[in-house]
């Protein structure tokens, strides 16, 4: 197995880069701080091609895999805008991977050449307020009527909604309790959100601000029958396709955060001098911070085997789950070490690392809990009965 980037990997790297560059800690401070939606980061990514990345060729897309598009993330997440700039634009990356799939040709010509060129942005409206990870007890429901669906039900921390003129909807067309298993009866909606008929409410949160998460409320919302997507009651299959990407996009960019952590407070013990001497020479300071470096590096190979794995269509469930596990660990504490060894300046907006830390304490929350990971390791890895 080659343990290094191929060219096309080295050049995403650097092609990204180029575009997250442009974009500084003033930028990003400053949308921290007001709450705007990066909508020039998200244009320069759309202009640069970036938003197809994974997107099939004949619809605009580059057709590169989840490990380029990991490679991407980790580059962008790695620069000033942290898990912001991500955030920005990783919807587009998972979100729609079910129209991919399982849309056709109408659907993919119609809903993706959009997303690509940047010009529509979607949102992800599946966890609920009462069901949380537990998927299948969701309680919006899609009722069949003529030409379509009435769609009612309550949405929760649904990223970009105010921005977002899409919406992925995941809804139950079948009451659970009249399904054989639980995962059936649901099904997958790509439709357009209309802000004057669904509540889009912002919740107020700890950081990542510049992206925003809402409270969503749909009630008797008509959508029409070409936006669902594949068969009626089979959604709950179609998020499948999308949630190990999710986790191996996710994992890239806790990674990236945390690398940019400690760059800048690497630079920061070569610059601080305290009793004459640079604080990166006591080893109470460095060996942390070599730590941190080496569960970096670790987590990123992680990430990198599951993308490889995903793209080669073998079964990678297992290294996606620690993936996320291992590099939203090891970026919390790189971004703790960080704000600790600036002192109280790490405490200031100044030297940004503040911003940071408020980011990292989300990777470790979702979009999978750490215990539900365990779960899943305990379960499906070890063979140990399950526990929940």
């Amino acid at each position: 197995m080659e343990m290094e980037l191929n060219d096309t990997q080295k050049s995403v790297q650097e092609g990204v880069a180029k575009v997250v560059e442009q974009f500084g800690d003033e930028y990003w401070s400053k949308l921290d701080q007001t709450g705007e939606f990066p909508h020039e980061f998200h244009k320069a990514m759309a202009d640069g091609g970036w938003l197809g990345i994974t997107m099939p060729e004949h619809l605009g897309g580059a057709g590169l895999g989840v490990t380029e598009a990991a490679i991407m993330m980790n580059t962008v997440t790695k620069g000033a805008g942290g898990y912001s700039a991500a955030s920005t634009i990783h919807m587009n990356l998972f979100g729609p991977h079910a129209v991919v799939v399982f849309g056709n040709p109408e659907q993919q010509e119609r809903m993706l050449k959009p997303l690509i060129a940047g010009t529509d942005k979607a949102c992800f409206g599946v966890t609920e307020p009462d069901a949380g990870l537990d998927t299948t007890s969701i309680k919006t429901f899609a009722t069949k009527v003529d030409g379509g669906y009435r769609i009612t039900g309550r949405k929760i921390w649904t990223s970009t909604g105010q921005v977002a003129n899409k919406i992925v909807i995941l809804a139950r067309t079948t009451p659970k309790d009249q399904c054989k298993k639980p995962t059936d009866g649901m099904s997958f909606f790509y439709t357009d959100l209309d802000h004057s008929q669904i509540e889009v409410r912002r919740i107020p949160k700890m950081g990542r601000n510049a992206v925003d998460s809402n409270a969503t409320f749909i009630d008797d919302y008509f959508v029409p029958d070409s936006d669902l997507i594949g068969e009626e009651g089979k959604g709950f299959n179609y998020i499948l396709h999308s949630l190990n990407p999710e986790r191996i996009l996710v994992a890239a960019e806790a990674v990236g955060l945390g690398q940019g952590a400690l760059a800048r407070v690497s630079q920061y013990a070569k610059d601080r001098h305290v009793f004459g001497r640079p604080i990166g020479m006591n080893q109470g300071i460095q060996h942390p911070l070599a730590e941190s470096w080496m569960a970096l590096e670790s987590s990123f190979w992680m990430v990198m085997r599951a993308g490889w794995m995903y793209d080669a269509k073998k079964s990678c469930g297992a290294e996606a789950n620690a993936a996320k596990f291992l590099a939203a660990r090891a970026a919390f504490d790189a971004c703790t070490r960080a704000v600790m060894f600036h002192g109280g300046m790490g405490y200031s907006r100044e030297y940004q690392v503040e911003r940071l830390f408020r980011e990292s304490i989300l990777l470790r929350i979702a979009p999978v809990t750490e215990q539900m990971i365990m779960n899943f390791i305990g379960e499906k890895v070890l063979g140990l009965p399950k526990s929940y």
